[in-house]
């Protein structure tokens, strides 16, 4: 074909695909009950409609789910995506080997399609250094590679020697990349508020905060609160006036209370919060992210021998603590959005957990779908099957009404109109 041929082609507009899915029983993530032999119609990467019974529209591809259940995709809010691929290894990072942002970039690839096969086909990426994650979510975008949708936050704001400050543990006479440094440990508002402000003007979605020390981190105490309230209310307010959201690891009562106060949109973990926190939650309209699994994963790495004498003291006390406060919140009507803050395998876990600690199942499923998008700020576009939501569906062979562990075993994933993995395949 001569090459003017081939460029007049590539000019022309692209033909659109229709598509429409029958769905046995549909958890269309907006009504409390299912509904049964449903068609999805689909056009490029958007829902236009969902009809009652199994209708054909001419020209349309079709896709027979007729026996199993159709849900919205599901979305984990507290994933690390720039460390998914990360090997494990116990100490700090410096002592498994030299390891640049490409090996971290590279290496999170394989992982990110995981992630979307199991039925994620969104995810907030809460915690990545050096722009690793906003590259994956570049990649993502662009078809380069396969992987969920992604709202990033870039790195995570640390006070000095708190959760998430990259130091911690290393020799303090190393060399350390001083820009690196201020885009992830801050003290005092002035440098908050600066770095927020450098966050979105290179591309994050929200904005991660440690107001508390950390379970998993070495030389800090969860019930402490290390930042102060004025730092914290300058990363909340200079997020807010860009537009941006902002999600807190806050583990001790302290700090969760005050951030909750200074209009936080998200608690991460919140592992000893209590009925005064969950008034506070409820008061502000802010989401609690349990994260469960991470706490049972590191737990059973505690009792491996795997984590440090102190981590494992830490994560001892802290499991006694975490089902119960899920269970208290979850009865209290504090809002719940699912996150695991795992990589793929162990994040399916989750799922029946929150149900362990008294989640109903349609709450469960709504906590991965509607409510997690509504966290995100983005309930018109992801989250339901819903006329001009993107076509963003997964499926399960039984009903996840009555076993919640279907979701563990999703058959069926499309994103975007895009099916990336089905039944026959």
């Amino acid at each position: 074909m001569k090459p003017t041929l081939l460029l007049c082609l590539s000019l022309l507009p692209a033909i659109a695909k229709d598509i429409v899915i029958h769905a046995g029983r549909l958890i269309d993530g907006v009504a409390g009950s299912p509904r049964t032999q449903v068609s999805i119609l689909i056009k490029d990467d958007r829902i236009t409609g969902v009809q009652a019974g199994f209708v054909t529209p001419s020209g349309a591809e079709v896709i027979d789910l007729s026996r199993g259940t159709v849900l919205p995709g599901l979305i984990d809010t507290h994933k690390h995506m720039g460390s998914a691929g990360r090997r494990p290894g116990r100490g700090a990072p410096i002592e498994r080997g030299p390891r640049t942002n490409l090996d971290a970039v590279l290496s999170a690839t394989v992982p990110a399609r995981q992630i979307l096969e199991e039925g994620f086909t969104a995810v907030r990426s809460v915690g990545a250094a050096d722009g690793i994650d906003l590259a994956l979510k570049h990649a993502v975008d662009s078809g380069v590679i396969a992987g969920p949708r992604m709202w990033v936050s870039l790195e995570p704001l640390s006070p000095a020697g708190g959760h998430g400050d990259p130091t911690n543990t290393l020799d303090p006479n190393l060399p350390f990349d001083p820009l690196r440094l201020a885009r992830s440990v801050v003290t005092g508002p002035y440098e908050v508020t600066a770095a927020v402000r450098d966050h979105h003007k290179r591309g994050a979605d929200l904005i991660k905060i440690m107001p508390s020390g950390g379970v998993l981190s070495t030389g800090d105490n969860p019930h402490l609160q290390l930042m102060t309230n004025e730092e914290i209310k300058a990363a909340i307010d200079s997020a807010h006036a860009l537009g941006m959201k902002v999600a807190a690891h806050a583990q001790g009562k302290q700090a969760i209370d005050n951030t909750l106060r200074l209009g936080v949109d998200s608690i991460e973990h919140g592992t000893y919060a209590d009925e005064q926190s969950f008034a506070l939650f409820k008061e502000h309209g802010a989401y609690l992210v349990p994260t469960i699994v991470v706490a049972m994963a590191t737990f059973d790495r505690a009792n491996a021998g795997d984590t440090s004498a102190e981590v494992a003291a830490k994560v001892r006390e802290a499991v006694q603590f975490k089902d119960k406060m899920v269970a208290a919140a979850y009865k209290a009507g504090v809002k719940i959005a699912f996150g695991t803050d795992v990589g793929p395998g162990a994040d399916l876990r989750e799922f029946g957990l929150l149900t362990k600690d008294g989640m109903t199942n349609m709450d469960v499923i709504l906590s991965a779908t509607r409510f997690a998008a509504d966290l995100i700020g983005v309930p018109d576009q992801i989250g339901t099957v819903q006329e001009g939501r993107y076509a963003d569906i997964v499926a399960v062979s039984g009903d996840p009404l009555t076993d919640i562990t279907e979701l563990e075993r999703v058959r069926f994933v499309m994103k975007g109109g895009v099916v990336y993995k089905h039944p026959s395949q």
